[in-house]
């Protein structure tokens, strides 16, 4: 079955012809009652589809429709699951985000919000029929730019026109755009001689615009990251900053965003009553904001950038209105009854699963379960078929259909008789929404903060011309063209310019402290014949590793066997949900250690990446084969950390974890101690004792080794030992070289964890003096979305001061 087959039962079903029937007349209000879980972008979706079958039988014009949820997690998670319901029958979808995090604070506006805030508006300014645009309330409350406003302010350029650099940099300046060297996300505009980059707010891609003269000669889209061209165009069309309050007339020219939109166009809302108490609270912020600014910062006062509920109310009467969630807040409405029921809660009791599943089936429902994830619908097949009843004997079959897509939650359809099942409910996983990526600086603007950082007199390495001294920036002529290039001073007086855009090929000289390397002449072979020494003692040196490790892999080990069905479910009740390199680092290890030649992997990723679960895995698939695992880690306070975690993840099934450290002494030590020698304890979790005389394993199977940079030359002297005929697994987020060059050779097998779990956002840090305003603002966004907060203070003597500080602002943290 596929996601489109699902859609069908909404499609064809009755309800939706007659939510239809009723929306042919205009600011018709209707409530849609019993609507739980993910059902919702089910019956829009069918909405959608029967819309556009009558607008091809009939014509006309498609409707846009506004959904406006309670806050910004409910509509990002109905977004997602409106774009996996129509992901066979794509339509135009937008999310609608606010676009500061704080009012009256320019400094923590986010100019990816602002762009996706600009592409709704200029979508239909532009005409665009059948949009699907999700809200909330923090989003409604800012006023937008009036569709007049956009049309006049909007600038479009053309191959052939003719402008001066300082007209554009005025036009930019005005539209709100900052200045930069070089451009990563919307907002922002660089030039260098005769070319001009601008990336434009409402577009994905920014704009590299090359005159000749007060001449465009040509207009291309170019990647950020990589800064190659994408494709040339003819002509470009620049969005202002819509998000702005000191573009200047911008905020002069605003309106609400439902006298934006079309009269024609349906809304659907929780309820108008929620909406507007959100509205209401937006107000209440902005005026609190508004009354603490000082002095000129006073530019325009709340009222006219923030929509007043009263104000909503009067607006929404003449709209389509759709409640699906218990508003009553039209007398003359039309209700539409769905009885459905949540997806129950099964706590991970796979029989139980089972037998409901089985029961619905018998009573004539249709038994779907969905999950993003091939491998968690893979794992869920396994475990149902390795059930056995008491005298092990195989269990009947479970009837249900896998269908690949995610949605937020489950819910059973009485009148369809359908029920939808998903795969994190199933396994208490942890589910989260998945937005569009924000705009991140492109590696190669990396590359430019070292070239800001590099001062004359510095030597840097250029890859083909060898060692030259750094001798700053210069605007040289190419072809008639003024560009900026890179000035290297070599041996002899001898200078090479190179191209800003040729950055990668130089790097920055290190060495020993106090080394000063001798500079390269160009054009003489002195460089070219270092490189190939340097070659040929690798070369060297690999083929020593090489021996060396040969003969351990030559060691037979313990072949662990394949999976169990304990190892699924473990993996399946994983929390949260694994990234593209967590599965592949997963299957890597877990392969090795099915391998009669010892493992010895290193996993390498970033904090937070998701290294521990990988180890935990793999401690389990020891556990359940019968061997012992210890877990080496360098400090005491990650000692806790890890029997912690282990002890958590793995308390539902029958595996022992325990650790020794520093705070474990005296009878308790000996007691740990002689249940790792009995057997009794499966995992062990220590310090550099766990390397010591005193521990003695029954049958150590697995060694896992986090952080080995921070262990002394003792201890991994005593590692080596150990290691003889043990899988080895080695986790870090900083190799050591050695260690690294091992594994980048091949003499050790290397799995890297370069993929960040989804919605992990990029440490923002602002420098700012004490200020108590500044403090509730962040701590009040971060708890409102979800978040936790650490607040770091410097002085234990006065630190409950700072405590009380913190208690009076946020009295309802």
């Amino acid at each position: 079955m596929r996601p489109d087959d699902l859609l069908n039962f909404y499609r064809r079903d009755s309800r939706t012809g007659t939510i239809l029937g009723a929306l042919e007349n205009l600011g018709t209000k209707i409530e849609l009652r019993g609507v739980v879980g993910s059902s919702l972008a089910l019956i829009a979706a069918g909405v959608f589809e029967r819309e556009l079958e009558l607008s091809k039988e009939k014509g006309g014009a498609l409707r846009h429709h506004v959904f406006v949820l309670d806050d910004k997690e409910q509509a990002a998670y109905f977004m997602n699951d409106l774009e996996q319901v129509l992901v066979e029958n794509p339509r135009p979808t937008f999310l609608f985000p606010r676009s500061a995090r704080v009012p009256y604070q320019e400094e923590v506006t986010e100019n990816a919000n602002i762009a996706m805030r600009a592409e709704v508006l200029n979508e239909i300014n532009g005409g665009r029929e059948g949009c699907v645009i999700v809200s909330y309330p923090g989003a409604m409350s800012e006023q937008v730019i009036t569709q007049k406003e956009l049309s006049a302010q909007t600038f479009s350029i053309s191959v052939g026109d003719n402008f001066t650099l300082d007209f554009l940099d005025e036009v930019f300046l005005e539209y709100g755009f900052d200045k930069v060297d070089f451009v990563y996300e919307p907002g922002q505009y660089a030039m260098r001689g005769g070319i001009v980059d601008v990336f434009s707010f409402s577009f994905d891609h920014p704009y590299r615009i090359e005159f000749f003269g007060e001449e465009i000669e040509s207009i291309r889209k170019f990647d950020p990251v990589t800064q190659l061209s994408v494709n040339k165009l003819t002509r470009a069309t620049i969005v202002p900053n819509v998000g702005s309050n000191t573009a200047k007339s911008l905020h002069e020219n605003q309106e609400p965003f439902f006298s934006f939109i079309p009269s024609k166009s349906v809304v659907w809302m929780t309820d108008v009553k929620s909406c507007e108490l959100g509205l209401e609270k937006e107000l209440e912020k902005a005026t609190a904001h508004y009354e603490r600014l000082e002095g000129e910062t006073k530019r325009t006062p709340p009222e006219e950038l923030y929509l007043d509920p009263t104000v909503f109310k009067g607006l929404i009467e003449d709209f389509s209105v759709i409640e699906f969630q218990g508003g009553k807040s039209f007398p003359d409405r039309l209700t539409v009854e769905y009885g459905m029921t949540e997806q129950p809660a099964f706590n991970k009791h796979f029989d139980m699963i089972a037998t409901n599943l089985i029961a619905n089936n018998r009573n004539g429902y249709v038994n779907v379960i969905v999950s993003g994830q091939a491998t968690q619908l893979e794992r869920l097949h396994d475990i149902f078929t390795d059930r056995q009843d008491e005298n092990g004997e195989k269990c009947p079959d479970v009837p249900y259909t896998p269908i690949p897509m995610e949605l937020s939650a489950g819910f059973v359809d009485k009148d369809l008789k359908v029920l939808v099942y998903t795969d994190h409910q199933l396994f208490d996983r942890y589910h989260r929404f998945r937005l569009k990526d924000g705009f991140r600086k492109s590696k190669e603007a990396l590359t430019i903060k070292e070239l800001m950082a590099l001062e004359v007199g510095d030597f840097v390495v250029h890859i083909d011309h060898g060692i030259g001294e750094f001798s700053g920036l210069h605007k040289i002529e190419v072809n008639g063209k003024e560009q900026e290039a890179i000035r290297l001073s070599y041996k002899g007086g001898d200078v090479l310019y190179v191209s800003i855009h040729s950055l990668h090929r130089i790097s920055k000289f290190t060495s020993k402290e106090g080394t000063k390397p001798s500079v390269n002449k160009l054009g003489s072979a002195t460089w070219a014949k270092t490189k190939a020494k340097t070659k040929s003692r690798v070369k060297q040196i690999a083929y020593d590793l090489l021996q060396l490790y040969a003969k351990r892999k030559a060691a037979e080990g313990f072949a662990f066997t394949p999976d169990s069905y304990l190892q699924h479910e473990l993996e399946a009740s994983f929390m949260f949900e694994d990234t593209p390199d967590q599965n592949t680092a997963t299957k890597a290890v877990k392969e090795d250690m099915e391998k009669v030649v010892p493992m010895d992997r290193l996993i390498c990723g970033d904090v937070g990446f998701g290294k521990t679960e990988v180890a935990i895995r793999a401690a389990f698939k020891a556990a359940t084969d019968g061997k012992q695992v210890a877990m080496l880690v360098p400090t005491t306070i990650l000692s806790m950390q890890h029997a912690r975690s282990f002890t958590r993840r793995l308390n539902d099934f029958p595996v022992t974890v325990d650790y020794i450290n520093r705070f474990k002494t005296g009878k308790a030590l000996s007691e740990t101690l002689a249940k790792v020698k009995s057997g009794e304890v499966d995992i062990l979790i220590g310090t550099h004792a766990i390397v010591g005389k005193r521990v003695e394993f029954k049958d150590l199977g697995l060694l896992i080794v986090d952080e080995e940079q921070k262990f002394g030359v003792g201890v991994k002297d005593k590692l080596k030992t150990i290691r003889a005929n043990v899988d080895t697994l080695t986790l870090t987020a900083t190799p050591i070289p050695r260690t690294l060059q091992f594994s980048l050779m091949g003499a050790r097998d290397l799995s890297i964890i370069r993929t960040a779990p989804p919605n992990r956002h990029p440490i923002e840090t602002i420098l700012t003096s004490f200020n108590e305003d500044m403090i509730r603002d962040a701590i009040s966004y971060e708890v409102s979305r979800g978040g936790q907060v650490y607040f770091v203070h410097n002085r234990v003597a006065n630190i409950k001061d700072v405590a009380g500080i913190i208690q009076r602002l946020c009295p309802d943290v």
